[in-house]
C-alpha cells in the first residue's frame, strides 16, 4: 500500500542530495558531459544489480520497450540536458520553479492520453503540494536570484518541464498493468537517453569545447560517481517504481518535492532557513498528506 507514493518521496530526497552535488560539478563540466558521465555510471550500476539479481535476461513486451526508449530520449536525453542548461542560465532556484510545470503537464497529458482520472482530493493535494514548493523556491535571495531572467533560460526551463512530463507519461504507459520491472525500465530509459546525449555531444563539439580547461581529476569523477549512484541509479529506479504503482500526476507531484527535502540538508550544513521556507514546506506537507489519504 502506497508503494508508489513512498518511492516517489524517496526519489525526491535522493534528488535533493544529488542536486547539491550537481550544482558544484556543473561548474566544471558542461550539462551534456555531466549528463553523459552520470548516465554511463548509472547504467553500470543497474547492469551490476541485474547480474546480482539474476535478471540480466528478460522477456519484455516490444510495445513497452518502444515507449521506454522514446521516454528516455525525451525525458533524460533532452529533458535533463535542458534542465542542467537552465540551472546554468537562471540558477538552481529559478530552474526548480519552472520545473513545477512538469506535474501539471503530466496530469493533463495522462488524463488525455491514458484516461487517468484523479479524485477532487487528489487534485487538491497536488495543488497544495505545488503551491508550497513554489512558495519555497520563489523566495527572493540576492545571491540565488542575481540578475534578470533571460528568455533563453525560460525557454530551456519550459522545455525541461515538458520533457519530464512526456517522459513520465510514456513510462507510465509502459509500466502500468504490465510485467515490466522498474529496474529494466530504468535501464532502457538511461540507454536511450545516453545515445541521445552522445549524439548531442558530437554535434556540440563542432562549435565549442565540452569540457573546461580545468583538469578532470579523480576527485571530480568520484564526486560524479557518488551523485550518479544516489541521484541517477537509485532515484530513477524509485521514480519508475512510483510511475508503475501510482497515477502519473500524483507521482510527479511527489517527485517534485525535492526543494522541500533540501531544507533540512541545508540546515545541517549551516544555512539559515527562513520562516517563509518553513511555511511553504508545511503547506506542501499538507498536500502530500492529502495525496496519501485520497
Amino acid at each position: 500500500m502506497f508503494q508508489g507514493e513512498i518511492a516517489a518521496l524517496s526519489a525526491a530526497a535522493l534528488w535533493a542530495f544529488a542536486t547539491l552535488m550537481f550544482g558544484r560539478l556543473g561548474k566544471q563540466l558542461s550539462p551534456l558531459v555531466l549528463n553523459l558521465i552520470k548516465g554511463s555510471m548509472a547504467i553500470g550500476f543497474i547492469v551490476l544489480t541485474l547480474v546480482v539479481r539474476q535478471q540480466l535476461l528478460a522477456s519484455l513486451p516490444m510495445e513497452s520497450v518502444g515507449l521506454l526508449l522514446v521516454s528516455g530520449v525525451v525525458g533524460i536525453g533532452l529533458g535533463d540536458t535542458a534542465y542542467f542548461a537552465t540551472v546554468n542560465a537562471l540558477g538552481a532556484r529559478r530552474a526548480l520553479l519552472l520545473e513545477m510545470l512538469a506535474p501539471l503537464m503530466s496530469a493533463v497529458m495522462a488524463l488525455v492520453f491514458l484516461q487517468e482520472r484523479l479524485s477532487a482530493i487528489a487534485w487538491l493535494g497536488m495543488a497544495l503540494t505545488l503551491v508550497g514548493i513554489v512558495w519555497v523556491v520563489s523566495e527572493r535571495s540576492p545571491q540565488l536570484n542575481a540578475g534578470p531572467a533571460s528568455a533563453r533560460g525560460i525557454i530551456l526551463g519550459v522545455m525541461a518541464a515538458l520533457g519530464q512530463a512526456i517522459g513520465s507519461v510514456l513510462s507510465r504507459a509502459a509500466l502500468a498493468d504490465t510485467t515490466v520491472d522498474p529496474l529494466w525500465s530504468s535501464l532502457l530509459r538511461l540507454v536511450a537517453g545516453l545515445v541521445c546525449i552522445g549524439g548531442l555531444c558530437l554535434w556540440r563539439r563542432r562549435s565549442q569545447p565540452l569540457i573546461s580547461k580545468q583538469v578532470v581529476s579523480a576527485r571530480l569523477l568520484g564526486g560524479v560517481a557518488i551523485a550518479a549512484f544516489f541521484g541517477t541509479y537509485l532515484a530513477i529506479w524509485l521514480q519508475q517504481v512510483a510511475l508503475k504503482y501510482s497515477p502519473t500526476g500524483i507521482a510527479q507531484s511527489l517527485l517534485a518535492t525535492s526543494p522541500i527535502m533540501v531544507l533540512p540538508m541545508a540546515l545541517v550544513i549551516g544555512e539559515r532557513i527562513t520562516l517563509r521556507a518553513i511555511c511553504g514546506a508545511m503547506v506542501a506537507l499538507v498536500g502530500v498528506w492529502l495525496l496519501f489519504s485520497r
